[in-house]
C-alpha cells in the first residue's frame, strides 16, 4: 500500500493527529511570516516553500518534525543546531520539546537571503 499523495499543505497537515497538526501549523506560520513572497506547494509529498528556487521543506515523522534546508554554513545557525539531530541540510525537531520557532525563523530568513542573492547574481549574468 502506498502513502497518500497530497495536493496541498492543508491536506498534508490534516492527515496527522491534532498534536502533530499543531506543531506543523506552528512551523508553517513561521515560514509564511518570514518568507511572505514564497509560494507554498507540495514537493516530495511534503510542504515546500519556493522563492527563487526551493527555500525550505518540512515533514512530520513519528518522533519529530524534519526541517530541510537548514542554512548550514551560517555560524550562528550552526551553533543553534547543536543538540539536535542533523544531517546534510536537515534537522530533526523532536515533539518532546517545544518547536524552536525563533530558530526556524532565523533559518528561513537566512535561506530567503541566500536565494535572493543567487537570483540577483543569475539575473546580472
Amino acid at each position: 500500500m502506498s502513502a497518500p499523495q497530497f495536493a496541498h499543505v492543508d491536506a498534508y497537515i490534516a492527515s496527522f493527529p491534532q498534536s502533530i497538526q499543531d506543531c506543523l501549523q506552528q512551523v508553517r506560520s513561521v515560514v509564511r511570516a518570514e518568507a511572505t513572497d514564497a509560494v507554498e506547494t507540495i514537493k516530495y509529498n511534503m510542504p515546500c516553500y519556493v522563492l527563487h528556487g526551493n527555500l525550505v521543506y518540512f515533514a512530520a515523522f513519528k518522533k519529530h518534525i524534519g526541517f530541510y534546508s537548514t542554512g548550514a554554513g551560517n555560524p550562528d545557525i550552526d551553533r543553534a543546531l547543536q543538540g539536535y539531530t542533523t544531517g546534510r541540510g536537515s534537522v530533526q525537531f523532536p515533539y518532546t520539546a517545544p518547536m524552536p520557532l525563533p530558530l526556524i525563523a532565523q533559518i528561513v530568513r537566512y535561506r530567503v537571503a541566500q536565494n535572493k542573492a543567487k537570483a540577483t547574481v543569475a539575473h546580472n549574468l
